[in-house]
Parts: C-alpha cells; structure tokens; sequence
C-alpha cells in the first residue's frame, strides 16, 4: 500500500495521474498540450535471441495481414525462406527444446520467468529546438534511473518485471524547465503454449529446407514379382552410391543421408517456425507494443490425444542438426506441466495465459485417408494396407463416434487446471479444406503435383468421398466437441467451452491442393507437370537429369507466393525429403534406396498439410481471436520500425 501511495504522489506532483501513453503535462512557455511519454518492448516475443529477427518481421507485419506479411518476406529471400537464418538464433536447443537459461540480445534471461524486459522509452509531442530531456525511472525499489539525452533519442533501460517503473521527463531549453511529462511503465507478459498434431507444428514446412542435388538418386520400386527402378533429386552433400546396384554398408550410408536432411525447429516433431501457432503469437508480440510474448512451442507430428498430448511418441527423425534427437517425444500436456511448475518456482505469480490448440485428425488416422487417396499401385496399396498406413471413411467414423468424445473429456480435465480453470483460454484451431476448388467442389483426379513416387495418383472417387467427410461431418463434429454443443460430454459447458477458429476455412476455398496460377513460381509452372510427367522415366537419363522440364532440381524454391496452399507430395519432397525413422519396423525403409520410404515420405512428411502461406492465413484468424479475448488491441502509440534486412543468398 506505501508503494502505491508513493507512486500516486510522485504522478500527483508532476500535474497528471495518466494512463499509458496519454497526454501528461503541458509546455510551460509554447502552450503545446501534446507531450507524451511513449514505450515499447524491445524484441518482445521472447524465442527470438536477435533483435534483427523481429525487427524483420516487425516491418513485414506493418499495416499487413501475416499472410501479405509472408509473402513480402518470401519475395524478399527469393523463395528461400526467412526461418533458414533465424533457426540457429532461438531461445531452444538443437534438439527443440525450450532453454531455461538464454542470452537475448547480450543479457542472459530466465526464458520461462523473465526479471525484467528492456524497453524503449522516448518523448513525443512538440518540442523546442535543440530541446535537452533530463529522464527518470523509478520502480519504488530505492534506486531511480537518471538520463540526460536530446529530446530526440530513445532511452534504453530494463525494466523489473511485475513492478511499475514511473518516467518522469523534464524538457530543458536554454537551462530552463520548459516542459514535463511522465507515464507508467508496466510490461505484461503473456505465457502462450502450443500444442497438437502436425497442423500445429508446422509440418511440410522445414525452417530450412533440404538441399537438392540436380543429378538422380536411384529407388527401387517392387511391383509384384517384377523390380523396377526410377530416380528423382537426391541430397546435395551425399558421397555414397547413387545407384541402386552396389553392395555397401547400409548402416554408414544412411546416417550420412540422414545428416544431410532439412533443418527443422524440432527434427523429432516436425516442429516449425512456419506454423501458425508460431505466427499468431509473433503477430500478437509486434501488435502490442506494451506485451512480451513467451512462447513454448509443443506440438509435434503425428500426435494424438492420446498418444502425443498425454502419453510419448515417437520421433519423426532422429538428426537434429549436428546432434542426435531423442528417439521419444514426451507427452506436451505433462511437458507443458513441468514448464509451468518451473516458472512458478522462479515467479509464483506466472500464469499460462493461452494455449493454441488443433488435434483431432490422427486420432480418426486421417492420414491413412489421404494414403487411401493418393496411393494407386496395387502392389503399394496390399503392402500399405496389411500395414495399417491405409484406412477408410468407415474407420474414421467409428473413431469419431466412439472414441473421440471420450478423448476429448480427458484432455478437458487435464487442461483445465494449466488455464485457470477457463477454457476459454485454449483456442481450438479447426484444420482447413485441402482439397476445394474455386467453385467449393473438391479437386478431380489427377496426377498433377503427385508424380514424384509412380505409386501415386489421386483418385477422384476416393478423394469425393473424404471432402464430403470432413467437410459434412469432420469439421462439424470437432467444433461441436470444442464448443460443447450437439451433443458433447461437458460437465459445465460455460466454463468447459473453448474457444474456437475457423474463420481460415473460407479462405483456403480456390487455394487447395490442385490450384494452379499464373502468378506461381516459374518452376512450378515449367517442371511440376498437369498430367503427372514431371521425371525423365529413362533410367539412363535420370541418372544425370532426372527432371522433363530443362530446368534443375536446386533451383526449386519452397517459399515462394502460389495459388495452392496445400502442399503437394512433389512439393513434400521436394521441400523436406523425409526419411521417417520414428516409424514401426515392420514398414521401415530397409535401406535409403528403398522405394517405400518414398510413399513414407509424402504421408508422413507434410503432403496435404498447408504451406507458409497457408499457416499465415490461419494465424490471421487466430490473432483477431487472441486479441479480444484478452483484451488487446494494437496500442495507439507509434512503434519504431526498421526495414527489412538484406536478403541473404
């Protein structure tokens, strides 16, 4: 109570009691009314070490979508991608997991329970000539901070976290008071988690993308009794036997494939800085100039509410970089415990203000739908589906009948507590359409964009099917299962309600997996064929030249501005090339030219999952949301901004 008194008598003697960022004091000679003392966090959403990098994305993000904010950064790294430098400037370790200990711009900090935040602090309004601020900063802890600068300039300090520091300026012209201002300083900072399945992740979307080689890399292909072989783009950097021919120690080569992969937040999880879970929380850091964001990214591919939220998983990849992954994710919901119990220990007032929230698909084995879909070889398809990786709509339906609702009562239970008991406070992000022309009608088949393995086509019947199924009964059932309505198992529905989006899905209308533009990248348009004759089929001529078109593999650029949203099986190639370790022995690879991973690597590494682009337009409906939900808005005081950096090649 003294400190609050001390505080109202300190903003009582300078003429104001003032909100953040208001009108404070007038100019004692000129009759000006407009001074103000205006702040902002500095490199506010705290996963980011460097300034730059949300420097970059702060100047992308002004007055644009996160949509049109993606596509200027993708024009302006040539398609490369901006997360291909900002991966290795992350608050986390090699192997995706949150440090507690990291170093942000030159000062270590506690990630998960922050001690201070460095702000920015200047004066606005009309000022002299020449005019001199003499500045300071007291949080009531005995120490004020003194600064004598031009009225011009920012100050820099660091800010004790939890406490208001009051500024007071002085404005000094000819050595003598002219002016006075002060205002409150009060950082708040937002705890947001993620979690989930492979849309929450970010899969399809490597931070940095493999590297193609532009000569071919041999797979077999068994079609009955009968063996054939075919070659698409290897990896850049791989030294063994391209062929399919030699005998050699498989074990070696495949580590040294392995090492050669694309470059992921998390390996094991497919985890992105791509995903909107990542986006939404970016925006809503560069939005807010008076927030700091602390972000804990947890979703990984592959989970379900059972295995993934609550119980461990396997690892998608088992390289992370120059290291090693774990071979098993922990379960996120006890992650996600142990994180927050963490940051109670160093701050017992820290609270999990949000949770991003999409699950739902792998618990009906979606992915076996699309395997259904898209996998057309008879030999394929018997070998696929004694495997379990092929599944039906019936199947689907049974899961989303039977064993969902339940899922979803236990998954309740175990978020409530981590929220504060609303769970209001978890946004539950509805997938989008993958597959919806202009016209709302699904996609017809083709081969376009899924020639890169000859076991694939998509079949039109097939794929009608399961657009009327998740469009007529999917979608509709999650959000009933979020909402507590139709039916749901909610033992207080008020309370027991989250929050949900989908205001993405009309969206993603005309952007599904078979859109095609003219405005699409020059590759794309010349080397991913309409009728599936993307590859040289000459064994002889691939080996050197495996793609038709004249251009080659390494000038493929992942993100670029296209009409599709959904990537393609070329495209998952292409972009990742995964080689899923994480998977059941009984359908592992037995070695790299072995033609099932290749099936393995489109179902199992981001095709038909959305682009950057695609998770820039579900974070756009995620940031509207987030905002009202807690109270925010874009702050009226002007933020600095700095271009955007040159591109790096």
């Amino acid at each position: 109570m003294r400190s609050i008194l001390l505080r109202f008598c300190l903003l009582a003697a300078t003429g104001v009691i003032a909100s953040l960022g208001s009108p404070v004091s007038a100019l004692a000679q000129t009759g000006s009314n407009d001074l103000r003392v205006v702040w902002e966090v500095k490199n506010r959403f705290r996963l980011f070490r460097d300034e730059k990098d949300f420097a970059r994305h702060s100047a992308a993000l002004q007055g644009r979508t996160i949509l049109a904010a993606e596509q200027t950064l993708e024009l302006a790294t040539d398609g490369r991608g901006w997360a291909r430098d900002t991966i290795v400037r992350l608050c986390m370790t090699v192997a995706g997991t949150i440090q507690g200990q990291c170093i942000r711009d030159g000062v270590r900090e506690d990630y998960l329970a922050p001690s201070d935040h460095r702000v920015g602090v200047r004066l606005a309004g009309t000022l002299p000539a020449d005019a001199v601020c003499v500045w300071t900063f007291d949080d009531a802890s005995g120490g004020a901070q003194t600064f004598r600068i031009d009225c011009q300039a920012e100050v820099s300090l660091r800010v004790r976290y939890g406490t208001p520091t009051v500024a007071t300026v002085e404005v000094m012209a000819a050595d003598r008071t002219v002016g006075r201002a002060s205002g409150e300083i009060l950082v708040r900072d937002l705890l947001i988690a993620g979690l989930g399945d492979s849309i929450g992740s970010g899969d399809g979307n490597p931070d940095r993308p493999v590297s193609l080689s532009d000569d071919g890399f041999c797979f077999r292909q068994f079609i009955a009794n009968a063996r054939s072989e075919y070659f698409r783009p290897g990896r850049v950097g791989f030294a063994g036997d391209k062929s399919c021919d030699a005998v050699r120690a498989e074990g070696s080569e495949t580590a040294q494939w392995s090492r050669l992969s694309a470059r992921w937040m998390s390996a094991a999880c497919h985890r992105s800085l791509y995903s909107y879970q990542m986006r939404a929380a970016l925006a809503l850091a560069i939005e807010t100039p008076h927030v700091a964001v602390t972000f804990v990214p947890l979703a990984c591919t592959g989970a379900t509410i059972g295995t993934g939220l609550f119980n461990a998983q396997r690892a998608r990849e088992l390289e992370c970089g120059d290291s090693s992954c774990p071979s098993t994710v922990p379960g996120q919901i006890g992650e996600l415990q142990n994180l927050v119990n963490r940051a109670r220990r160093r701050d017992g007032g820290r609270q999990l203000d949000l949770v991003f929230l999409t699950i739902g698909a792998n618990d009906i084995d979606f992915s076996g739908l699309v395997a259904n879909v898209i996998i057309q070889s008879k030999g394929e398809r018997a070998l696929f589906s004694r495997a379990g990786i092929i599944s039906t709509i019936d199947n689907a339906q049974r899961a989303l009948d039977q064993k969902l609702p339940h899922d979803f009562v236990r998954l309740r239970a175990a978020l409530k507590p981590l929220v504060g008991g609303n769970l209001a406070r978890v946004i539950f992000v509805s997938y989008a359409h993958p597959a919806l022309r202009d016209d709302g009608q699904p996609c017809a088949a083709t081969r376009d964009g899924f020639d890169v393995h000859p076991a694939f086509a998509v079949d039109g019947t097939r794929l009608a099917k399961v657009a009327d199924f998740v469009q007529g009964t999917f979608l509709p059932r999650l959000k009933e299962l979020a909402t507590c309505t139709g039916g749901a198992i909610c033992t207080d529905p008020q309370a027991d309600r989250m929050t949900f989006v989908d205001a993405h899905q009309a969206a993603f209308v005309g952007h599904g997996v078979c859109a095609r533009a003219n405005s699409d990248p020059e590759f794309d348009k010349e080397c991913f064929s309409p009728v599936g004759e993307s590859f040289n089929a000459s064994p002889v001529e691939a080996a050197t030249q495996p793609l038709a078109c004249e251009r080659q593999p390494s000038e493929f650029r992942a993100y670029l501005p296209r009409a599709r949203w959904i990537r393609t099986a070329n495209d998952s190639y292409f972009a990742a090339m995964t080689f899923p370790q994480g998977v059941p022995s009984v359908i592992q690879a037995a070695d790299i030219h072995d033609a099932t991973w290749g099936i393995l690597s489109a179902v199992y590494g981001g095709a038909i999952h959305p682009t950057a682009e695609g998770h820039a337009a579900m974070a756009d409906a995620v940031l509207e949301s987030v905002q009202a939900l807690l109270g925010l808005a874009p702050s009226e005081a002007p933020v600095s901004v700095l271009p955007l950096p040159p591109t790096t090649p």
